[in-house]
């Protein structure tokens, strides 16, 4: 199972999503951009305990912590996303975006192209805060229209029922699971929440694909 996870703005908490999604599969983790440090690989391997767990190295490491095109551009580099490979394995494959989903790679390209690109089906994580269930209607729209397959959506933060169903209502997306306010974030959270959530979880996953 290889895919792609990305969200409806920065900070939704796509990092820590993508921790929990390797650890509940055992999968490799690959960042193909990576802005400004610490990176979000090193704090992937940082959360993992699953020996299983590996790590590619980034297409394009930038020095910048901001909007890929631009932090590109300080570097004189022009981004080409028909240059970048897939990493060559066999093995579950967790790969993380940047930003959301129409932060621009340069000036043609966005980071919802790379998905499609590689024909990845899609994890949509969303936070749930005032004015989220706007943002994940008009990503889910854009997604629908742009043709992306959605294995469903993660919703991050404190519980709020009457957004998550008016979401998956207009979207018709399937909720993956949900992830608590979390006062702490380390190894031995990940795990417990892995443990908890693999039994549902992982069965959803890989019918999916």
């Amino acid at each position: 199972m290889q895919l792609f996870v990305t969200a409806i703005g920065t900070d939704s908490g796509k990092t820590m999503v993508s921790a929990l999604l390797c650890e509940i599969m055992g999968a490799q983790y690959w960042k193909p951009i990576q802005a400004g440090t610490p990176t979000d690989t090193d704090t992937i391997m940082g959360l993992v305990s699953s020996p299983a767990v590996t790590a590619w190295p980034e297409a394009h490491r930038l020095a910048a912590p901001m909007s890929p095109h631009a932090a590109a551009d300080q570097e004189g580099i022009n981004i080409k996303i028909d240059q970048i490979n897939m990493p060559d394995t066999k093995a579950h494959l967790v790969v993380e975006g940047a930003g959301g989903i129409l932060v621009p790679i340069n000036d043609h390209d966005f980071v919802i192209d790379l998905p499609l690109q590689w024909d990845l089906p899609i994890v949509l994580v969303a936070n749930l805060y005032l004015g989220s269930i706007n943002h994940t209607l008009l990503s889910a729209a854009e997604l629908k229209q742009r043709g992306a397959k959605v294995l469903g959506i993660v919703f991050n933060g404190p519980a709020n029922e009457a957004s998550e169903r008016i979401i998956l209502h207009h979207t018709g997306y399937q909720k993956l699971f949900s992830v608590p306010q979390l006062p702490i974030l380390n190894k031995l959270v990940i795990s417990q929440l892995a443990t908890e959530l693999r039994p549902t979880v992982l069965p959803m996953l890989l019918t999916s694909n």
